[in-house]
């Protein structure tokens, strides 16, 4: 499955003054592996898109998300501006943040995975990197292949609720 050159064929509002100011659009899966330090090789495609600094997070349904920092900024500022009043709000800012770590690739392209966030998504060395639109999201390669098998059937079943105005 080379989904590679689907992710390469989207544009790079980095490189369209069209789309200036437009956050990136993360697409495709990936197959790199890590390595015994710990160590990720993002993808050429992905790395251009995330930008020179980024954030890794823990992320829903155990996965990694790894961010563009302007993105994580929105993220974060939007759940701050509710989290006073609201406990889940609070509680889900205290576990987002307290996992995050700015990530910037070595001279490779690879970026660091740390312990904790590996072992919060039981990354081994086999893993898949997925583009989620604004985010990627590194997930264990057989959790993602579960996660995959348990969503196709509901994919289909789920769409008119999902897109009812997005006509294909």
């Amino acid at each position: 499955m080379d989904e590679q050159t689907t992710a390469q064929s989207m544009p790079d509002p980095a490189q369209n003054p069209a789309m200036a100011g437009m956050p990136p659009l993360l697409l495709g899966t990936y197959t790199p592996k890590i390595d015994a330090k710990g160590r990720l090789a993002l993808p050429a495609k992905l790395r251009g898109q995330l930008g020179p600094g980024m954030v890794m997070a823990r992320g829903q349904e155990r996965c990694v998300y790894l961010l563009p920092q302007s993105e994580f900024r929105r993220i974060a500022m939007q759940i701050q501006r509710t989290s006073m009043g609201n406990k889940a709000a609070r509680d889900y800012l205290r576990v987002f943040l307290s996992g995050a770590v700015d990530q910037e690739p070595d001279k490779q392209g690879r970026i660091l995975v740390p312990q904790m966030l590996r072992d919060y998504a039981n990354l081994g060395t086999d893993v898949v990197v997925i583009g989620v639109g604004t985010r990627a999201e590194i997930w264990n390669s057989k959790a993602w292949e579960e996660y995959l098998a348990a969503q196709e059937q509901g994919y289909s079943d789920i769409a008119d609720d999902v897109l009812p105005v997005v006509e294909f």
